[in-house]
């Protein structure tokens, strides 16, 4: 017995005695400035991590830690959150999205009116060319079964999404243009709620990309409804962003009203150069929804210029009933003359030579990507509205353009405002791998170091604090990540290192696959993904759910 005792009081010191001679944390990142997300101006200090958390903030410099990062001379700042990618299927293809940890990016809110989830045999589908190019395979129909698969993947970002209303409503009415009875809308409903109890952040629409446009305001204000009962919020990519903004607006914060739910507007812009300068105008009518009680936010990329679907030309009625219905109302005469007409009207709004030819699925099409489509129909020998029906039939409405729309004036306007965060609204994608051969917008690779290299360090348009809290904390509070986006104890430890001298995007319109420069590390979940300019093979992102209020 006193043999078996000494031995007990031997482990028991040998025990108590460990945890003073192993080290004090996982990892410490020493001597940087630390922009700690909340706006508040920088110090100096060092951050300790103990497994996915920050466990320190201060003066380490007696701690021992398993590994130092110096960081001096460089700023720490929490991970960056994209208010908008659209990196759901691209992480289970490739799951590094390198174009996102290279500039800082640690954190990802998807589903724009479409989404991941409820997953039905209608979508499926509708994107058939593009999982046979990548040889993916849908396998789940519900959030649970998607974040099941994510984890698998392993992906080197966290992931958040929104359940698409677009997504329930073809899920529920497939892609026509029909308006759901009581019982059809008590099903889309209950699809919301199911989504928002597996994890999604809210609702979300993208309202002029049939078969969400075909929505009324009363079916949104429903379905906010049934998310609102889950602490969610309603984002939307507006019906309009050009003519009609204001009224597009209007629906969008009475939604919100009428729903009880924060509203985010996705890339807040004014569309098309005879309404440059408006930006005025949808500032002023934020203010006063803000200032009437409704809790109205917005997000923008740092760029003039957008990006969708090539057939998004298309007029709305000419879609209805998905891709292949589509196209065999171009090959009815007297339908494809009035889908001619209405397409050369939108172009005479939209020049052609306003819209750049990015990316496709058919490789027979590789060689118009990169120009601009009044040029691509010079050579089909067509006019610009033929043109785009051909390309769109050929590519199955696969193919994805840059539109030249906004100006510079009313994307600095637009940044300044408090409420105003940052996306790149663009799937994340390697120079190497699967994606290596399609092209993007430039924000796919730069929106964070354009916001800090342009815009901070070379215009001051923003304090560095103030960019680093539209990046962070603000995204974070705004989707209820409320571990996410301070450098602090408790919080995750999501962090980013950069020279700011350094930081700037090199990706362009004309090669926008070009990483950005002057990040040095990335950290996720306390796990080093980007370790002195290079990826490592860590991959601990996981799906993230909103906490409830």
């Amino acid at each position: 017995m006193l043999r078996l005792r000494w031995l007990g009081l031997l482990l028991a010191g040998v025990l108590a005695a460990g945890p003073a001679s192993a080290a004090d944390y996982d990892l410490i990142i020493s001597g940087g400035r630390v922009v700690d997300g909340t706006g508040a101006p920088w110090f100096r200090g060092d951050v300790g991590i103990r497994g996915d958390r920050i466990a320190a903030v201060g003066n380490l410099e007696k701690a021992s830690a398993k590994r130092r990062v110096d960081a001096a001379g460089k700023y720490v700042a929490p991970g960056f959150i994209d208010m908008l990618g659209q990196s759901e299927l691209h992480l289970l293809v490739d799951n590094r999205v390198e174009s996102k940890i290279r500039q800082g990016i640690t954190t990802e809110v998807t589903g724009e009116g479409g989404s991941i989830a409820p997953m039905s045999e209608v979508w499926i589908a509708e994107m058939k060319p593009w999982l046979e190019k990548y040889r993916l395979t849908i396998d789940w129909k519900d959030l649970d079964g998607y974040w099941r698969r994510l984890r698998k993947a392993r992906p080197a970002v966290n992931l958040v999404t929104y359940v698409g209303a677009a997504q329930v409503r073809g899920t529920v009415l497939g892609l026509g243009e029909v308006q759901p009875d009581s019982t059809q809308l008590g099903r889309m409903q209950q699809e919301v709620e199911t989504a928002m109890r597996q994890g999604a952040v809210g609702l979300s629409s993208g309202l002029i990309y049939p078969p969400g446009s075909y929505a009324t305001t009363a079916e949104l204000v429903a379905l906010a409804r049934a998310a609102g009962r889950h602490g969610g919020l309603y984002a939307s990519h507006i019906r309009g962003e050009d003519d009609v903004v204001i009224q597009a607006l209007d629906e969008a914060i009475g939604i919100g009203r009428e729903a009880q739910v924060p509203v985010e507007i996705w890339h807040l812009k004014t569309s098309l150069r005879k309404n440059w300068g408006r930006m005025k105008e949808v500032v002023a009518r934020i203010e006063r929804a803000r200032a009437e009680g409704v809790d109205v936010a917005a997000n923008i990329y740092p760029y003039v210029a957008a990006s969708n679907g090539l057939a998004a030309t298309v007029p709305a009625w000419a879609q209805a009933g998905g891709t292949e219905t589509m196209i065999r109302r171009f090959h009815d005469p007297e339908t494809r003359g009035r889908i001619l007409r209405e397409v050369k009207t939108a172009l005479e709004r939209e020049p052609p030579g306003d819209i750049l030819l990015a990316n496709c699925i058919n490789p027979e099409l590789k060689k118009y990507m990169g120009r601009r489509l009044d040029d691509v129909a010079k050579e089909m020998g067509k006019p610009p509205e033929e043109a785009l029906l051909a390309l769109v039939e050929a590519d199955k409405a696969q193919g994805w353009v840059v539109r030249f729309w906004m100006s510079e004036d009313d994307v600095r306007l637009a940044m300044r405002q408090p409420w105003v965060s940052f996306v790149t609204d663009n799937p994340g994608q390697a120079t190497d791998g699967p994606f290596a051969e399609d092209l993007a917008h430039p924000r796919a690779f730069g929106s964070m170091a354009r916001v800090l290299g342009r815009y901070v360090r070379d215009e001051r348009v923003l304090t560095l604090e103030e960019a680093v809290r539209k990046m962070t904390s603000l995204p974070a509070r705004r989707v209820r990540l409320l571990d996410r986006g301070i450098v602090g104890p408790g919080m995750a430890a999501d962090l980013v290192v950069f020279d700011l001298e350094r930081v700037r995007d090199l990706a362009t319109f004309e090669k926008p696959l070009q990483y950005s420069e002057g990040f040095s590390h990335v950290v996720v979940n306390g796990r080093v993904v980007l370790d002195d300019g290079k990826m490592t093979s860590e991959r601990p992102g996981r799906p993230l759910r909103p906490a409830r209020p």
